[in-house]
């Protein structure tokens, strides 16, 4: 029997939505408002959800507090009021959408999620705007 568990968090991150071989034209077309030279920002809202067996010995799928660390030291410690684009490398050469921030933080997540266990990774850019990477 699976089960899934989840840890809800939240962070706070600039970022400009912009390709840097097109022209400022073509970005405002793309990205419109995200396209802002001069940065904006969000009120990410994350859950990390993490399926599998529960271990007969504990009862637990993940022990909660562990997964809660990790979303700690490796989400927020290393996203939380930072300008996405500047300060985090990744970031430099990849486009801070939504739907890369979230596969990145899936990233950063799956090796210390037993490899039996699936792991998805809800974004909230906005309270009606989400996306959903899994794995």
């Amino acid at each position: 029997m699976k089960v899934k568990v989840s840890r809800k968090a939240h962070f706070n991150a600039a970022h400009r939505l912009y390709r840097p071989d097109w022209s400022f034209e073509k970005n405002n077309s793309v990205f419109g408002l995200c396209n802002n030279p001069n940065f904006h920002g969000h009120n990410y809202e994350l859950v990390v959800s993490v399926t599998g067996e529960i271990d007969p010995e504990t009862g637990f799928v993940m022990d909660m507090k562990v997964l809660k660390d990790l979303i700690k030291d490796k989400i927020e410690n290393q996203l939380d009021h930072k300008n996405l684009n500047v300060e985090v490398e990744w970031f430099k050469t990849v486009n801070p959408t939504a739907e890369n921030i979230a596969v990145y933080i899936w990233n950063l997540l799956r090796p210390f999620i037993e490899a039996s266990h699936e792991l998805e990774v809800i974004l909230f850019e906005t309270p009606r705007n989400y996306v959903t990477f899994s794995g």
